[in-house]
């Protein structure tokens, strides 16, 4: 279904559900009914079947990670744009990524590319530790309050180039990255356990990259293609 459909349903839909001036509680009722039939109609009537990703997409507001004027589209099956020139990827996404990470909950992940915050937002209510890197200043200090205020305090933002990762908190259990690299970064798969998981989008051609689960074994990588995807490009270091 085209983007323009799909906004034209979103609104709506929401205007179904936000007709008025509604009361704090009304509003958070009405996206906790917009949230769930996202995690039905989105994730668990496509292939996305892991229950805690499932139970988490169904808790964490998405809305709160949008833009204030794009709130009644946060649940439509689409990315979205943030601040920055940046996007937040489409729930299935998130999904589909954080499911083929395989996290378990005393995990360690890195995800490179804090972005708007949610997908670690997400993967904070799966893994004990998210340490997550963002190479623009501005987008890191917002999408690091916006963290703390929603009391994911196991999430740790800094400002830095994802491609070099963040040696100090290294071994990863997981690595997520969620930008669009032309190689798999050499910084971040020494950084993976052995036996870990990353899952990044490669590039294939100019206009769309492959979502790709790379599998650290005997340190070597041992690549999985997920599907077609479309990311912003990774910036830093892996330009030159």
């Amino acid at each position: 279904m085209k983007k323009g459909i799909l906004i034209f349903f979103a609104i709506f839909y929401s205007a179904s559900l936000f007709p008025m001036a509604l009361t704090l509680e009304q509003e958070k009722d009405a996206y906790t009914r917009l949230r769930q039939r996202m995690v039905e109609q989105q994730l668990a009537a496509r292939d996305i079947t892991d229950l805690p990703v499932l139970e988490v997409m169904g808790k964490v507001p998405r809305h709160l990670f949008v833009l204030p004027s794009e709130r009644h589209l946060a649940y439509i099956d689409s990315a979205l744009q943030i601040e920055e020139g940046q996007t937040i990827s489409q729930p299935y996404i998130v999904a589909l990524m954080t499911q083929h990470l395989g996290v378990k909950k005393r995990d360690k992940v890195l995800e490179v590319g804090t972005g708007s915050g949610y997908q670690a937002a997400v993967l904070a209510c799966l893994v004990d530790q998210v340490y997550s890197i963002e190479i623009k200043e501005e987008l890191a200090k917002r999408s690091s309050k916006l963290l703390k205020d929603l009391n994911y305090n196991n999430v740790f933002v800094k400002v830095g180039d994802g491609y070099k990762g963040w040696e100090e908190h290294a071994p990863f259990d997981a690595i997520i990255v969620t930008c669009a690299a032309n190689r798999i970064p050499p910084l971040l798969l020494e950084q993976l356990k052995e036996g870990g998981r990353l899952v990044i989008p490669l590039d294939s051609t100019p206009f769309y990259q492959t979502l790709t689960q790379v599998t650290k074994k005997n340190g070597k990588p041992v690549l999985k293609r997920i599907t077609d995807v479309r990311f912003v490009p990774m910036v830093g270091e892996i330009k030159k």
